[in-house]
């Protein structure tokens, strides 16, 4: 198992490497930089003619003059050494002042989304397996076809306007106003989590939807083998039965999905964000982008990236310890 998860380490920093590259090159794939913008901002209007070494002037100041191998390895080694993602040239501040709180803020949306959906969807899936063919097998094949077919923001301005609607419930963002700015405490963090179930809701819908169909699938085929068969003659209990044999290996397919899923999650949230008014990274990659500000750009890029590309490895790890045939290669 140890030589299994350094394999797995091993893949996941080689993995990440050739990632950051990748990040770096798509950086510089849109035309002119920083101080293209910069120059256009402070002084169109103006009436103040701008040259090119008014332009190279300001690439220089900006460390931007670099060529772009030189640029990488100084990114990169500010990142793995000193933590350091650059200079936030739109904000006037450190890259790390810009994306903290909202890297936070990203990560309680999806972590709270995947219990959620896990939660949800594997004992409804077991159960719907079980009772295959029956009134509640049917319903919840209802409910997953529904929940594939009906988009999150749709979800999402239903559950604004029936929580305002009949409960007269402030859920827009993730703070009440008068703690938006507040400094943390326990009644900022309590506010939080009053606010964080609707958007971990809405991006958990079709996740559910397609993680119950997938349960009930592996979770039928488990339980016609034989060695299910034997279990149940020799009078093992049917509760004990379910979850020690056919449960733990239906559930692969499920836990082997997760990088998939938090990939789906940071491919939705930016435009559920915008619905619900959210505070998150998708809205700041964005602007960067649109600023030209790269080194926001990059960090957002190259963080969301290790986030999936550390699920996989949870994922990996799981696997191998639900189904020991995995990490001896079997």
């Amino acid at each position: 198992m140890l030589r299994f998860v350094l394999e797995r380490l091993v893949g996941m920093a080689i993995t990440m490497l050739l990632v950051s590259m990748m990040v770096f090159v798509i950086m510089e794939l849109p035309p002119g930089d920083y101080a293209d913008r910069y120059a256009f901002r402070k002084y169109s209007g103006t009436g103040v003619s701008v040259t090119e070494a008014d332009v190279q002037a300001i690439r220089v100041e900006l460390g931007l003059d670099q060529p772009m191998v030189v640029r990488y390895f100084d990114w990169i080694g500010g990142i793995v050494l000193h933590g350091d993602f650059g200079q936030a040239f739109a904000f006037e501040t450190s890259v790390v002042n810009v994306i903290g709180d909202k890297v936070w803020l990203t990560l309680a949306i999806l972590f709270t989304t995947l219990i959620i959906t896990y939660v949800i969807s594997i004992p409804i899936g077991i159960y719907a397996a079980v009772k295959r063919g029956s009134a509640a097998d049917y319903g919840l094949t209802i409910f997953s076809y529904l929940g594939l077919a009906l988009p999150n923001f749709l979800l999402a301005l239903i559950l604004l306007y029936f929580a305002n609607r009949w409960f007269e419930a402030d859920i827009g963002g993730l703070f009440s106003s008068q703690y938006k700015d507040a400094p943390w405490s326990l009644a900022k963090l309590w506010d939080l989590v009053a606010h964080l179930w609707l958007p971990a809701v809405v991006l958990a819908w079709s996740a559910v939807a397609y993680q119950i169909q997938t349960m009930r699938a592996t979770m039928s085929d488990e339980l016609n083998r034989l060695s299910v068969t034997a279990a149940r003659a020799r009078g093992v209990p049917e509760g004990k039965l379910l979850w020690k044999y056919p449960a733990r290996l239906a559930i692969n397919p499920v836990v082997s999905t997760i990088g998939f899923d938090v990939n789906r999650i940071f491919s939705e949230l930016p435009i559920v964000a915008a619905v619900l008014g959210l505070t998150e990274l998708g809205e700041l990659l964005l602007r960067a982008y649109l600023d030209l500000d790269m080194y926001v750009a990059g960090a957002i890029l190259l963080l969301l990236t290790f986030i999936i590309v550390f699920m996989n490895f949870i994922s990996d790890i799981l696997l191998a310890w639900l189904d020991p045939r995995i990490k001896l290669g079997a």
